[in-house]
């Protein structure tokens, strides 16, 4: 049986615990448990003379330059331990590192603890999350377990941000239907545009769409999350079209009428479709539809409106929502539930859960 030895490279607490494992083995032989446990002790660490019980050995040992070496290698250890979100997929293999790290170098007050845990978060502008939230949650933890807990919530809550380029639903909440369209399926009024529509409730590769956005007040667009009070969006069919959601309209050359808009099948609000003519207004600002003037950042499943604008300045008129509804049309055979804008009283049928497609951004 191989006892394990104390080298230096181990904390003696953890030592002294794992041989402790053997003492029903050791007990009735010759010299005991106490003398056992020395003889496992590298020769190069020099103990006192008197060593009376296992406490006394386990001070020995932290007062040796070895363990105090130790934890110096431990908090170099730390201080260069960082979360990576793309590779510490696992959140458990990174937590039990920092907390064996702190453990090794005796890192207990709290405080220390978090300024550790903050400076191996990622701190370019793809995670700035993980920053602003840390402070903002950590001011009144008050233990390791704690820590942990609010460590694990941030990286669970950041994974359901919308990112720019994320790859998205937008689920009709009253009927449960996603918003869809289809290359060469086009309305068959005037303009003859893709076709928007609400589809199935099952999802499928015509409902996904790309957001982009840029911040109002930065046009270099290199914020990366997508903030209520800060954003202009566009929503880009996924992969099959690419080609933007928006209203098409008309205008004449001098510009002294006001833009003329395509009209809905059905209903005679304004067209919703895919289109990639220049007179499009495809901005579209984001909203909680149940939190008023809410603030934080646009996640996964929040129940939102979509309104356009009117950031090209084209479109002197009230704001517009995007609006499902039951009011259906028909294509050749084929029946479809109308989406489109309007400026009407908002109520629930302008409501859309936007959902990350889990496929796309992993």
């Amino acid at each position: 049986m191989g006892f394990p030895k104390y080298d230096g490279n181990i904390h003696p607490d953890e030592w002294i615990k794992d041989i402790q494992k053997y003492n029903n083995i050791w007990k009735n032989n010759y010299g005991g448990f106490l003398n056992t446990a020395i003889s496992l002790i590298d020769p190069t660490i020099k103990l006192p003379t008197e060593i009376n019980d296992i406490e006394n050995l386990r001070n020995a040992l932290k007062e040796d330059v070895s363990f105090k070496v130790f934890k110096i290698t431990n908090k170099r250890k730390l201080q260069s331990l960082k979360y990576n979100p793309k590779k510490d997929d696992k959140n458990s293999k990174f937590i039990l590192k920092f907390r064996k790290l702190c453990y090794n170098a005796e890192i207990n007050d709290i405080e220390e603890q978090k300024k550790y845990l903050y400076k191996s978060l990622p701190a370019d502008n793809n995670y700035t999350y993980f920053l602003t939230e840390f402070l903002k949650r950590m001011e009144n933890v008050n233990s390791m377990n704690e820590l942990i807990k609010e460590f694990e919530e941030i990286i669970t809550d950041e994974a359901n941000l919308i990112k720019h380029e994320s790859t998205v639903t937008l689920k009709h909440v009253p009927t449960g239907k996603y918003l869809t369209s289809v290359l060469d399926l086009n309305y068959t009024t005037r303009g003859k545009n893709q076709l928007v529509f609400a589809g199935n409730s099952n999802l499928d590769p015509n409902a996904l769409w790309n957001i982009r956005f840029f911040n109002l007040n930065n046009k270099n667009n290199n914020k990366v999350l997508a903030s209520y009070t800060e954003t202009s969006n566009y929503l880009l069919h996924h992969k099959v079209t690419s080609r933007p959601l928006g209203v098409p309209f008309t205008r004449d050359f001098d510009g002294n009428n006001p833009p003329r808009y395509n009209l809905s099948p059905s209903s005679s609000n304004l067209e919703v479709s895919c289109n990639l003519q220049n007179c499009y207004d495809g901005n579209w600002e984001i909203s909680h539809s149940k939190l008023e003037n809410h603030q934080g950042y646009l996640k996964s499943n929040d129940t939102i409106n979509l309104s356009l604008n009117n950031l090209n300045g084209l479109y002197k008129g009230p704001v517009r929502f995007l609006r499902s509804h039951d009011i259906q049309f028909t294509i050749e055979n084929d029946t479809f539930q109308e989406v489109v804008c309007h400026n009407e009283t908002v109520g629930e049928n302008d409501e859309w859960c936007i959902e990350l497609d889990k496929n796309f951004n992993s």
